[in-house]
């Protein structure tokens, strides 16, 4: 489904609707412009946690911002824990980070750029509990001005979703 919404494959059967408009009639660019997409495999690059997190931005962001998403995605503790805080280098694909820490800077990620669809594929797998509670608490906030796609296999990340679909190989099962 997410792969569908974010057209990196367009539906062999059927349509798929965004406020009303066909998806495949959407501008491609506009469209994915538009997608907050947070995969459980992080994709960090060999530079800064700010430039990490502000990546993709189509406007200049200012540290205040990134620091205030970083607080929403639970992981600026560790980040000014850091000899350098947000300045702070991190390894090819963020090696240097454990796969929690690569998680939330990749939710932040998603957060600075305001999208208007919010798509988190099994993202809070690599975090404690405790920490996917202040995540999930804050993302109410992020998803009261976007559309919220949540994936996963535990309960307690998807339990205050508006709806729950169950898929079994491909198809719904249970709603």
């Amino acid at each position: 489904i997410a792969q569908l919404v974010s057209r990196l494959y367009d539906p062999e059967h059927g349509r798929i609707l965004i406020d009303e408009n066909n998806l495949i009639e959407l501008n491609l660019f506009d469209l994915r412009n538009s997608i907050g997409y947070v995969t459980q495999e992080a994709l960090l690059f060999s530079d800064s946690i700010a430039n990490n997190i502000s990546f993709g931005c189509q406007k200049k962001t200012n540290i205040n911002s990134i620091k205030n998403v970083a607080k929403m995605a639970s992981v600026h503790e560790n980040i000014i824990g850091f000899k350098e805080g947000y300045n702070t280098q991190i390894g090819e694909r963020g090696v240097t980070l454990s796969g929690g820490q690569k998680q939330r800077i990749s939710i932040a990620r998603a957060f600075i750029r305001k999208p208007k669809i919010l798509i988190l594929d099994d993202c809070l797998s690599a975090v404690d509990t405790k920490t996917e509670d202040q995540i999930l608490k804050n993302l109410k906030e992020v998803m009261r001005s976007c559309t919220s796609i949540i994936i996963s296999h535990r309960i307690s990340s998807i339990k205050h979703a508006e709806q729950i679909i169950v898929l079994e190989e491909g198809h719904i099962i249970e709603k």
